[in-house]
C-alpha cells in the first residue's frame, strides 16, 4: 500500500509535512516489524477476519503469513456465522506447520487435543517450549499440554548440562499419545536424525577416505577427539591417530573448539555413519626422514616412553620408537622392563634392525653396553700402548745419553 499526501501552500518542507514523512516512515518501520514476527503455539493474536467459508475462517496474523480458523469454531448455536470480514477477533495459536498458522478462540480444550493427535497421526513435527527438567528428561509445553521428552531424545548428541535446554523452543514429533491427548511423550532427535541422514548421504556422495578436512572439536573422551568435519557429520580421530608421538591423553594434543586438519580414514554406514579420521598422518610423517644417526649398528641415545611385560620402548625422535625386547636389556636374566630401565629415563641403545615399511625398529641395551665396553677397552688398550712406548722412548733416550756421556769422559782423560 502506498501513502500520499498533497501538500497545502500552508505547509512547509521543514515543518508538518516533514512529520508526516517520519511518521510514514514510523508505520513503515512498525509494519514490517509485525511482518516479520514468529509466532509460537499458545500466543494470543488480535486478528482482522478477511474471509468466512464454509470449512474455514481466513485471518490475517498481522505477520507475513494469513491464518486459518475452523469455521465451526466461530460459529453460533445455531450453526450461523458469529463474525464477518472486517472483524478483529482475538485468537490463540493452535498448530502450525511451515507457512500455515492455525488459530481457535480458546487456548485449549478440544482444538488443542485436536492438533495434537493431528501431528501425531500425520508424524507431523510440532513446536514446543521445555519447561523444565524432570527425572529422566524434560517437561515440554505442546500446544498448552504438558507433554515428556526423555533426556536421551533431546539431542542426538550426549547431554552434558540439560539446563541448557530450558526456556528454548524446539521441534519435536510425537511418538506416543494416549487417550484424549494425556501421557504426551516426544522427541527431538528422531528429526535431527531423519535431518541428519540426508546431510550423511551428501557427505558420502562429496568425500572419500584419503580426503584431507578442515573441521572444529566438539568433545573429547579418553579414547579419542570427535570432530565436525561438515555441518552435523562427526567423525572420531582415536587417540592413536592424534599424534605421531605417544600420547595419554587427547587434551594433551587438542582441545573443544581447536580447529584442525585431519585425513578421512575409513567412512562405513551400517545404517549409522561412522566416520574415521587421523590427525597425525594429515601432517609429515618422521618415519619418511630419519633422523642421520638413527641407522642400523650405531648406538644412539633415547628416552624410555613405556615399559611393558615384552620389554620397553624408547623414543629415539618425536614420532619415532624403538622397542628392546626384555632378552636385549641385559646381559643378566629380566624378568620384568622395570628392574633394569624406568619410563622417562635416558638410555644408549644400539640399532638393530630398521623397518620403515612397518615402522618397526629393534633396540639392543646390553650391546650398546658391550659395545661401551669394548670401545672403553679398546681405549684403555691403545692409552696402555702409547704409555709403554712413552716408556721405551725414555729408556732409550736414557741408555743413549748414558753411552754418550761415557764417550765424552773417555776422550777427555789424558
Amino acid at each position: 500500500m502506498v501513502f500520499k499526501r498533497q501538500l497545502s501552500d500552508d505547509d512547509e518542507l521543514t515543518g508538518s509535512g516533514q512529520n508526516d514523512s517520519m511518521d510514514f516512515e514510523q508505520m513503515l518501520n512498525d509494519s514490517l516489524t509485525k511482518r516479520d514476527r514468529k509466532l509460537s503455539v499458545g500466543d494470543k493474536v488480535s486478528c482482522e477476519i478477511l474471509s468466512v467459508g464454509k470449512e474455514q475462517v481466513v485471518v490475517s496474523t498481522g505477520t507475513r503469513y494469513d491464518g486459518f480458523v475452523p469455521a465451526n469454531l466461530m460459529q453460533d448455536g445455531s450453526g450461523q456465522a458469529r463474525y464477518k470480514s472486517g472483524d478483529v477477533v482475538d485468537l490463540y495459536v493452535t498448530f502450525i506447520k511451515g507457512s500455515q498458522i492455525y488459530l481457535s478462540p480458546q487456548a485449549s480444550g478440544s482444538a488443542l487435543a485436536e492438533g495434537i493427535q493431528e501431528a501425531f497421526d500425520n508424524n507431523q513435527a510440532i513446536e514446543g517450549r521445555v519447561e523444565s527438567i524432570n527425572k529422566g528428561g524434560f517437561q515440554v509445553n505442546i500446544l498448552g499440554k504438558a507433554a515428556f521428552c526423555p533426556l536421551s531424545q533431546m539431542d542426538i548428541r550426549r547431554i552434558e548440562k540439560p539446563e541448557e535446554y530450558v526456556g528454548k523452543k524446539f521441534e519435536f514429533k510425537i511418538t506416543q499419545l494416549g487417550e484424549g491427548g494425556r501421557n504426551v511423550v516426544i522427541s527431538r532427535r528422531k528429526l535431527l536424525e531423519e535431518s541428519q541422514g540426508q546431510v550423511m548421504a551428501n557427505f558420502q556422495s562429496q568425500r572419500k577416505p584419503g580426503d584431507v578436512v578442515t573441521g572444529k572439536v566438539t568433545r573429547l573422551e579418553p579414547f579419542g577427539a570427535f570432530i565436525e568435519i561438515a555441518p552435523g557429520v562427526e567423525g572420531l580421530a582415536h587417540i592413536s591417530e592424534l599424534s605421531w608421538t605417544r600420547v595419554s591423553s587427547p587434551k594433551d594434543v587438542v582441545e573443544p573448539g581447536q580447529v584442525v586438519s585431519a585425513k578421512i580414514l575409513r567412512i562405513e554406514n551400517d545404517g549409522r555413519l561412522k566416520i574415521s579420521l587421523t590427525l597425525k598422518q594429515s601432517e609429515n610423517d618422521p618415519w619418511q626422514n630419519l633422523p642421520a644417526q638413527v641407522q642400523t649398528g650405531r648406538v644412539v641415545t633415547g628416552k624410555v616412553t613405556r615399559c611393558m611385560p615384552f620389554g620397553a620402548f624408547v623414543e629415539l625422535a618425536p614420532g619415532v620408537e624403538g622397542l628392546v625386547p626384555l632378552s636385549e636389556l641385559s646381559t643378566k636374566r629380566v624378568a620384568a622392563a622395570t628392574e633394569v630401565v624406568k619410563e622417562g629415563e635416558q638410555v644408549s641403545v644400539m640399532v638393530k634392525e630398521i623397518n620403515p615399511q612397518s615402522k618397526r625398529i629393534s633396540l639392543s641395551i646390553k650391546e650398546a653396553e658391550g659395545e661401551a665396553a669394548s670401545q672403553s677397552e679398546a681405549e684403555d688398550i691403545k692409552a696402555y700402548a702409547a704409555t709403554q712406548a712413552a716408556r721405551a722412548s725414555k729408556n732409550s733416550f736414557s741408555l743413549l745419553g748414558a753411552k754418550m756421556q761415557a764417550a765424552l769422559d773417555k776422550k777427555q782423560k789424558p
